[in-house]
């Protein structure tokens, strides 16, 4: 008998769309929440027609589940409630009262004029766990901005050290700052119940785009603080350590990831450069960085000496970190992705084939590992289940509230 999931118990009431909060809810949700995802009716999550591609019916033709939608939206279940009607408001007020956490990601103040912002609702719901997801956060200049990933990433900074050095900035290729938003206000949700748990008192979180861009400046946002130096793009190079870069092999790429001077050291004996390994310049990681650009010079032409193929397997077996530059579809059939489940499928209602292909859950836990209990729901799925759960209606009752368009 498998054990109870962690988050077993816990409830979300869950008013995020597009991919921060989804992010978010997806991971709480693969560790067992129950995650009531609330959608405008007939409309849904706007990512649901963030496509192609779509998934396919039987026929072949395309259905109204996006990829991009499938991407965040796993172990939820979908109810429709119309947010903008007083009676819609009133059953969300409802549904709240039977959950552990309200996530939102409506602009700044939005909710509040509905009578669902946390002021309105702390008093009543002192227990409740009320998180929001903006892209400037609840106060300062910007709060009122609407915020997107690709503003908070030019804005936080990360562009600016992203690219070729003589290139135009460059963004992130997914939506990163989206995305680690979402997986800082999981950790913050978490922290929070265990606080409730322990006193009782729920609390309010606000998360932000650019507030999450900034924090993962990480090493290059400390060396500025302390240096007083701005840094500038390196394209593939790293500036805290050489050679540390993608390089040209006789027939692609290859990553060489030279991390201490035993490293280097190896990397010069499988090369065959001897010339390398003796030159005082390069003897250490310090005096690499200051020789990078006449180190880089020379170690094209041993690189280019020999194929992607046998550098991964030379060096492999001398124990300097390397690797291949992956495109997507030689991700997922590369055998330690496949060996750690991250690719998956689960029973989709809508799929001709009868399952969708999703990515999996990073996280390998002993005792309670995520589960993948629910495809990522079509618009408006458990809408009579959950009012029939949290709030005991009957099949009329619901009936109603569906012709008044309410749900």
């Amino acid at each position: 008998m498998s054990k109870p999931l962690p988050l077993a118990g816990i409830r979300i009431f869950d008013l995020t769309r597009i991919l921060a909060g989804p992010t978010c809810t997806q991971l709480l949700g693969d560790l067992g929440a129950d995650v009531i995802k609330v959608e405008r009716p007939g409309i849904g999550d706007d990512t649901r027609s963030w496509g192609p591609p779509y998934v396919k019916d039987a026929e072949g033709e395309d259905t109204s589940e996006s990829a991009y939608y499938l991407s965040a939206n796993r172990n939820k279940r979908s109810i429709t409630i119309d947010l903008r009607s007083a009676e819609g408001v009133a059953l969300a007020k409802k549904m709240i009262a039977k959950c552990d956490v309200l996530i939102e990601n409506f602009k700044v103040g939005s909710l509040a004029k509905l009578g669902l912002g946390y002021e309105d609702l702390k008093e009543e719901f002192p227990s409740l766990v009320y998180c929001s997801v903006t892209g400037f956060g609840q106060t300062g200049p910007y709060a009122e901005r609407t915020g997107y990933d690709f503003l908070a990433q030019g804005l936080g900074g990360i562009m600016s050290v992203t690219g070729a050095p003589d290139g135009e900035p460059m963004k992130v290729g997914v939506g990163i700052a989206d995305v680690m938003t979402g997986m800082y206000a999981s950790t913050a949700i978490l922290a929070a119940l265990r606080h409730r748990d322990s006193t009782g008192e729920g609390q309010h979180i606000d998360t932000c785009l650019l507030d999450t861009q900034v924090s993962w400046l990480i090493n290059e946002g400390t060396n500025y603080l302390v240096s007083g130096k701005i840094p500038t793009k390196l394209g593939n190079e790293h500036p805290n350590i050489v050679p540390y870069k993608v390089f040209a092999t006789s027939d692609g790429y290859v990553i060489l990831a030279v991390g201490n001077d035993r490293q280097f050291q190896d990397w010069c004996r499988c090369a065959g450069a001897d010339d390398l390994a003796g030159d005082p310049d390069f003897a250490t990681n310090p005096l690499r960085i200051a020789n990078r650009r006449r180190l880089y010079d020379a170690m094209p032409a041993y690189m280019e000496s020999k194929s992607t193929a046998e550098w991964l397997a030379i060096l492999a077996e001398a124990k300097v970190p390397c690797s291949p530059v992956n495109n997507i579809e030689q991700v997922f059939e590369n055998e330690q992705v496949q060996a750690r489940g991250m690719r998956i499928e689960m029973d989709h209602p809508k799929a001709g084939s009868g399952k969708v292909p999703l990515i999996g859950n990073p996280l390998k836990m002993s005792a309670t590992p995520p589960q993948y209990r629910m495809a990522p729901p079509i618009l408006g799925q458990h809408t009579d289940e959950v009012l029939a759960e949290l709030l005991e209606l009957d099949d009329a009752e619901i009936e109603a509230l569906r012709d008044a368009g309410t749900v």
